[in-house]
């Protein structure tokens, strides 16, 4: 299968720099995939997993959160606020901020700035955990 350039960065590493099969990531419009010769291409990411195939045709999953997926001249660059592989989530540790976004989300009554942030809470719960899964 044919392949492309991907760069996966994040403020405070570079995670990826290689050549993959395809790339799918959550986007805030639902899930993209991209796919070598793909037309230019930039959107918001959301919060859940990413999947790469890479060049020897093995898929790696992550949790990632955030950031832009951008398209241009065949290559592609997803910068991502977080970004997770798999192997590195701590799945104890996600499953409790599940727990806990939850718990927050049943205490609150009409503040509506603290439900949105611990229903994002739990959506990257959610996300690591589905990931490492």
């Amino acid at each position: 299968m044919a392949t492309f350039h991907l760069q996966i960065v994040t403020p405070d590493r570079l995670v990826f720099d290689g050549q993959v099969e395809r790339v799918v990531a959550r986007t805030v419009g639902g899930d993209v995939c991209i796919l070598a010769r793909h037309i230019d291409y930039a959107a918001p990411l959301g919060i859940g997993e990413a999947h790469i195939v890479d060049e020897n045709g093995k898929e790696h999953t992550a949790a990632c959160s955030g950031g832009m997926l951008s398209v241009d001249n065949g290559e592609a660059i997803l910068m991502a606020t977080t970004f997770e592989w798999a192997e590195e989530i701590d799945l104890a540790r996600a499953q409790r901020a599940q727990q806990e976004a939850e718990e927050k989300l049943r205490s609150l009554q009409r503040d509506e700035r603290e439900y949105t942030m611990a229903a994002a809470k739990l959506k990257r719960a959610l996300a690591r955990i589905g990931a490492a899964e």
